[in-house]
């Protein structure tokens, strides 16, 4: 999976979570057999930008944790389409920085934990998982669970 990732952190953005980045959404990529032809972007950002996109595309007037937009959302035959080295563009993910540091500490656990689990709840959407449902809830938190806990960071 190629992965492109932007900091408009102000500085915030280590580079262990860099790399944290790139170890566990290519490890949740393999977990769930995504085909290798694939691309999506992480954008790290703090809470005033994330609470500005928020209220533009969701009607949401706060800073959230993690955004996603699917780049097909609406078509679920494409995973399907892929043919060849056609890449897949899965879409892109915003996650605060800011969120990271305030739910790890609300939570107790640790901020790798914490961002870990935004950036797969975040590429598990953009892959076409939700939990709209309790049935889709079910099925996604399993998942997102498994990865974490497998990648080595368990609740």
């Amino acid at each position: 999976m190629e992965l492109e990732m932007y900091d408009h952190s102000d500085g915030k953005l280590t580079d262990h979570d860099r790399e944290l980045c790139e170890g566990v959404l290519a490890f949740a990529a393999r977990e769930i057999n995504l085909t290798p032809y694939s691309s999506m972007s992480v954008t790290f950002v703090r809470n005033p930008e994330i609470k500005e996109i928020n209220r533009k595309y969701r009607g949401v007037d706060r800073a959230t944790d993690v955004i996603s937009f699917a780049i097909n959302d609406d078509d679920d035959d494409v995973f399907e389409q892929l043919a060849g080295e056609e890449r897949l563009d899965l879409g892109d993910l915003f996650v605060s920085l800011d969120k990271v540091d305030e739910q790890a500490l609300f939570l107790n656990h640790s901020k790798d934990r914490e961002l870990a689990y935004l950036l797969v709840h975040g590429f598990l959407h953009l892959n076409g998982y939700d939990h709209e449902t309790k049935e889709e809830e079910a099925k996604m938190f399993a998942i997102q669970e498994r990865i974490l806990t497998n990648y080595g960071l368990p609740r």
